[in-house]
């Protein structure tokens, strides 16, 4: 991604105003919630697009769900990042290169485990849909 390119923050107010709090304060916008930002390529725009979630570490590895609030459809991020797996992330006032892929059936059981001891509405979120929410496997890749 071009860090040149200006980036659309998202259309959701709320999320928007998290997004512009997270850069304000370096990162800092919700003590003790592990938020971050992630920019992917609009999927049919073409144009960065930028949103604030909550993620869990595995490792190196950041894992974020794509609960869209248990909402029956998928987030658009994710569907942009299907489409093109290389993301920006910003995780405090590091911003990055990544690599994003949905986690395999075998991977998602202990990830999805670990998504939703550290944040419980997941569970209530995947009982609102009929939908499977996707985990989402985020390697950093410089």
């Amino acid at each position: 991604m071009d860090d040149r390119e200006e980036i659309a923050d998202s259309p959701d107010e709320w999320v928007a105003r998290h997004i512009r709090q997270y850069l304000e304060t370096n990162g800092r916008a919700r003590p003790g919630m592990n938020d971050l930002l992630l920019t992917t390529c609009g999927r049919r725009s073409g144009k960065l697009r930028r949103t604030a979630l909550v993620h869990v570490r595995d490792g190196d590895r950041y894992v974020l769900a794509a609960s869209h609030a248990g909402a029956d459809r998928h987030p658009a991020w994710y569907l942009n990042l299907t489409a093109n797996p290389d993301v920006t992330l910003q995780v405090g006032p590091e911003t990055f290169p990544a690599t994003a892929r949905t986690a395999t059936p075998e991977e998602r059981p202990r990830l999805w485990d670990l998504v939703v001891a550290a944040v419980p509405s997941y569970r209530a979120y995947q009982e609102a849909t009929s939908r499977e929410i996707p985990v989402v496997i985020v390697d950093r890749t410089h």
